[in-house]
């Protein structure tokens, strides 16, 4: 639905209510009070999740190691922001390199307003600097894919819903915390999404069924974003499978320490030249700020 047809479904819904007999159905009353408040919402910009939990997924495009190191960086840079927010931070899954890079690396966050404050953080990020990984000390440009879905485990939301014959579900050892319990038995759990070949790894709850039903519920996630950005795409007329290629052309943000020092957002122009403000302290509010106002 465009902005001019919810506007219009509001007219619609308020004439509805100044009606004599409006408040005779006492159930339709309230769902037509709800239905306006959840319109003006949308109009505003404040989505239907925005006020939960987050997950949020970093993987790592084009660049090898600089990448996977790069998605440490964006890790920090994260974690240190949940920080100052007073966010709470609980890690899902993570397939790390031997150099403290990531691969990819799962994350669910809690707290107000967090979707809603993260959700436009979604999208390529770029990294320009000279290499620590190569012997010659030559420039290098890496990218690592950020990706935010609403979480939920609290939503109540039966707007996604998965048949069983839909998924498959796939068991292995756990690598991370849990005791030794856990490592000894088959606790992690992978759910792949048949149709469209979307999988979720969660290895961090103590038993196989609470990381399986984490798991699914992260999948919900995930398939809601898909049809969102199909939404949106369809509305602005934009090709979809553009947005999730992790590589050059389709960056968000790029974060430059060489030759010159800048991290600038490409979707509204602000830009800063305290990289280490950014990347270490986690000062990215003004970014999320002004993707808010677009």
């Amino acid at each position: 639905m465009t902005k001019e047809e919810m506007q219009a479904k509001i007219v619609e819904l308020e004439a509805e209510m100044v009606t004599t007999d409006f408040w005779s159905d006492k159930n339709h009353a309230q769902a037509v009070i709800k239905e306006i408040a959840e319109l003006k919402a949308k109009i505003a910009g404040v989505g239907k999740y925005d006020k939960g939990n987050a997950v949020m997924t970093i993987f790592s495009g084009a660049g090898g190691d600089d990448a996977e190191d790069f998605s440490a960086m964006l890790l920090n840079m994260y974690i240190k922001f949940f920080e100052k927010q007073k966010f709470e931070v609980k890690f899902l899954h993570e397939n790390k390199n031997d150099h403290g890079g990531y691969r990819n690396i799962t994350l669910e966050i809690h707290g107000k307003n967090v979707y809603g404050m993260l959700k436009n953080e979604s999208g390529v990020h770029r990294l320009v600097r000279i290499s620590p990984f190569n012997a010659k000390q030559l420039r290098h440009t890496s990218f690592s894919m950020v990706e935010v879905i609403p979480d939920f485990k609290d939503s109540g939301s039966d707007e996604i819903v998965v048949p069983a014959d839909d998924i498959r579900v796939e068991f292995s050892r756990s690598s991370g915390p849990g005791g030794q319990n856990v490592n000894k038995r088959e606790t992690a759990v992978r759910v792949v999404h048949i149709p469209t070949g979307i999988a979720v790894h969660v290895e961090t709850e103590r038993s196989q069924e609470q990381n399986r039903e984490k798991a699914i519920q992260v999948l919900k996630g995930k398939l809601f974003k898909k049809q969102d950005d199909e939404r949106k795409a369809t509305e602005s007329g934009m090709y979809i499978s553009k947005t999730t290629e992790i590589e050059w052309g389709n960056q968000i943000r790029s974060y430059v320490l060489h030759p010159y020092k800048m991290v600038k957002d490409h979707r509204t122009n602000v830009e800063t030249s305290n990289v280490d403000a950014v990347l270490e302290d986690g000062e990215i509010m003004p970014f999320i700020e002004a993707e808010r106002e677009l």
